[in-house]
């Protein structure tokens, strides 16, 4: 599955505790290859998948990370930097497209925008993938292949946006895609092993799309089975000439 990385690998996996990061969990410990995976969430107490996983596989540690609060990212870094001194593959997942609790929806017009909403937004689309750069840097500071890489979306291309709307959702995976491009190039000098990607995953069947999917046909509608597979094969492929792209779920380059 991941022939381009060292036997032994150590994951991280930001977002685990359902959806497409759940199944990123699921896949990478099916291979035998697969050394060690951290696995993080905000509440594990209350991720019974995640941490049912954990308990039938010892390579598995599932980490408590608000991705909303820096320290508690940095304290998630410092519980993995005591396990291990390296990361070879860093996922960030975690999004948010609408809450119900919070009234958070994405806007048809602007009449509909809300701070509320544009706030929240940034903070997980946008900010958490940055931060989460920021503290486990250190941990892919070595000489082996290395890949940093942010689930991101189709609709946060400028250059492809022909339908307007979702303001907030759009505005920040745009941002996350700028945060990573720029963290590509100050990569580029200073860790040469490391890859540094924005990918979209298609449209998944997962809680965040699920009220989005009337229109969707249906060969384009993908398990997050489907879906994670599809992005492990693209990763695997990666080039040190790819740092700094946005690539889809087929490896097909998808404009900023």
């Amino acid at each position: 599955m991941l022939n381009s990385f060292p036997a032994g690998m150590t994951v991280l996996i930001q977002g685990a505790s359902r959806g497409i990061g759940l199944e990123f969990v699921r896949q990478l410990l099916a291979e035998a290859s697969i050394g060690r995976v951290f696995a993080a969430c905000r509440s594990p107490e209350g991720a019974a998948a995640l941490t049912s996983l954990a308990a039938r596989d010892s390579r598995l540690q599932v980490l408590a990370l608000e991705v909303t609060d820096e320290e508690s990212i940095r304290a998630a870094a410092a519980t993995v930097a005591s396990a291990t001194s390296r990361l070879n593959l860093v996922i960030n997942c975690a999004g948010v497209l609408h809450d119900a609790a919070s009234g958070i929806a994405p806007e048809k017009r602007l009449a509909d925008v809300r701070p509320e909403s544009l706030t929240a937004s940034f903070a997980v689309n946008a900010f958490a993938p940055l931060l989460v750069a920021k503290h486990f840097e250190g941990l892919l500071a070595h000489k082996e292949r290395a890949v940093f890489a942010s689930i991101s979306a189709r609709v946060g291309s400028i250059g492809d946006n022909r339908l307007g709307g979702w303001y907030a959702y759009r505005g920040a995976k745009a941002a996350q895609n700028m945060f990573t491009k720029t963290m590509s190039i100050e990569w580029a000098r200073s860790r040469r092993n490391l890859i540094c990607v924005a990918l979209h995953p298609g449209t998944t069947d997962t809680d965040l799309s699920r009220p989005f999917q009337a229109n969707v046909a249906p060969e384009k509608l993908f398990s997050s089975e489907r879906t994670v597979r599809q992005l492990l094969a693209v990763i695997d492929a990666l080039q040190p000439e790819d740092t700094g792209r946005f690539l889809g779920w087929d490896g097909a380059e998808i404009p900023w």
